[in-house]
C-alpha cells in the first residue's frame, strides 16, 4: 500500500515519533522504502555557522541531530536513505514530495498552540495542504 514513504525529520522528539510511525507503515508493505529528508532552513544554518565555523563541524552536527532517527530506522529491516536539503522547511518538503513519486508523506507535528499556528502556520499544516499525496501528521 505505502511502498515509497517520504519522512520529514529534523531529529526532534516529534520527528522521532514520526519515524516510528513511518517504520510501522513501511512494515505493512513488502520491499518498502523510506526516504528521509532533513530541510536545513536559514535559521538553522545561521545558528550552525555561529557555533561551528568550519563546514565539517556543521555536517557532523547535523548528522548528530539525525542519530535518533537513524537509530530507529536501523533497528528495522526497512531500506532507507537520508538526504539533507537547504531551504525553507515547508517549501522544501512540499517541492521534494511533489517532484518525486511517494505514496505518503510522514511528518511530526511541533504542537504549536492554535493562535501561533493561525498566525505563523506550521510546517506540517503547510505540507498537508500542498502535497499531492496523503500526509500523516504524527503528534
Amino acid at each position: 500500500m505505502f511502498k515509497r514513504i517520504l519522512l520529514a525529520s529534523d531529529g526532534s522528539e516529534h520527528a522521532t515519533r514520526a519515524t516510528e510511525k513511518a517504520v510501522e507503515l513501511a512494515s505493512l508493505t513488502e520491499n518498502s522504502f523510506i526516504q528521509v529528508i532533513y530541510a536545513v532552513d536559514v535559521d538553522t544554518t545561521k545558528n550552525d555557522i555561529i557555533h561551528n565555523f568550519n563546514s565539517l563541524d556543521r555536517d557532523l552536527l547535523r548528522e548528530e541531530r539525525m542519530k535518533t532517527t537513524q537509530g530507529v530506522l536501523e533497528k528495522s529491516d526497512i531500506e532507507y536513505e537520508m538526504t539533507f536539503i537547504h531551504g525553507d522547511a515547508a517549501k522544501t518538503i512540499i517541492d521534494f514530495a511533489n517532484h518525486n513519486k511517494f505514496d505518503v508523506v510522514v511528518v511530526g507535528s511541533r504542537g504549536l498552540n492554535p493562535v501561533k499556528e493561525m498566525l505563523l502556520g506550521s510546517v506540517s499544516h503547510k505540507v498537508a495542504q500542498r502535497v499531492k499525496v496523503p500526509v500523516l501528521i504524527v503528534k
